[in-house]
């Protein structure tokens, strides 16, 4: 049974935190280096259901792609809800690891295990990492449709591949436009319209798009938007992220139980709608 210290340091080696963004908060936010570990738990978010779901498996480590703290912090107290994160992890032995945009820019990476959900072939990532000499790391991924189809049927894709939520998926431009290429970006992508634009894709799909971005991208040309939940977008990532711990773990016999949390931890419930509009 391998130590915390020797899993991290597989982790590590996936996604290095140094190539986190400057703003990120990656790595081990608790655990004992000596603890054992032989069951591990991959989630998006960290938030209290994960945290009792690790306990019911008898898990001893939580990897998660979103951070706790992002930013810094006065209180562990318990009777807040990250405060009370924190007491049970410790309570109970429970470590937590996290690789945010270190996981994105990885190769494979999130927007890799978002296009492996869609079924779309992978390029190259849409914002490259010049520090790669294999051009293959980076931001988002530019792919390519094994048949074209139009951007309605790209839409309803997304939503038979990605895990339901309330938002299900939106679109923006004509849904009878034909699509080739896509870009994928999992999580927030409306940052990258610019490159985007200078990749020459018939699409974009990502999350979180903002109102004056988007209303912008559709009125610069006939790019069609597929927006997604934040959530089910990154998703895919824990899958990728458990097969790749399984691979490591056979290769050192090491024998570690991964699990894959399927609770909709999106912060979105419920959604009405009066129809179409106008």
């Amino acid at each position: 049974m391998p130590r915390l210290s020797e899993v991290i340091a597989e982790l590590d080696a996936l996604w290095p935190p140094e190539r986190a963004e400057g703003w990120d908060a990656v790595g081990t936010v608790c655990g004992d280096p000596d603890a054992e570990v032989d069951r591990v738990l991959f989630a998006v978010d960290p938030v209290q259901d994960i945290v009792d779901e690790a306990l019911k498996l008898g898990a001893q480590l939580i990897v998660t792609h979103h951070p706790l703290y992002l930013r810094g912090t006065t209180t562990v107290a318990a009777n807040t809800f990250k405060g009370r994160v924190v007491h049970t992890l410790i309570k109970h032995d429970v470590a937590l690891h996290v690789a945010h945009t270190n996981a994105d820019s990885a190769d494979p990476g999130v927007s890799d295990a978002l296009a492996g959900a869609l079924d779309l072939r992978v390029e190259r990532p849409l914002v490259p990492d010049p520090t790669d000499p294999s051009g293959r790391r980076g931001l988002g991924r530019i792919c390519a449709l094994d048949h074209p189809q139009t951007l309605g049927e790209l839409a309803a894709r997304a939503a038979a591949r990605l895990p339901a939520t309330a938002q299900g998926i939106r679109l923006a431009g004509d849904p009878d436009t034909l699509v080739r290429t896509v870009a994928v970006s999992g999580g927030s992508g409306d940052s990258l319209f610019g490159a985007v634009r200078a990749a020459g894709v018939d699409a974009f799909l990502t999350a979180d798009l903002r109102h004056h971005p988007a209303s912008e991208a559709v009125q610069h040309s006939s790019l069609g938007l597929v927006d997604a939940a934040h959530w089910a977008t990154e998703w895919p990532w824990c899958e990728q992220a458990a097969a790749q711990l399984d691979a490591i773990s056979d290769r050192h016999g090491w024998d570690l139980r991964v699990h894959v949390s399927k609770q909709v931890t999106d912060p979105w419930t419920t959604h009405h709608s009066s129809g179409a509009p106008n």
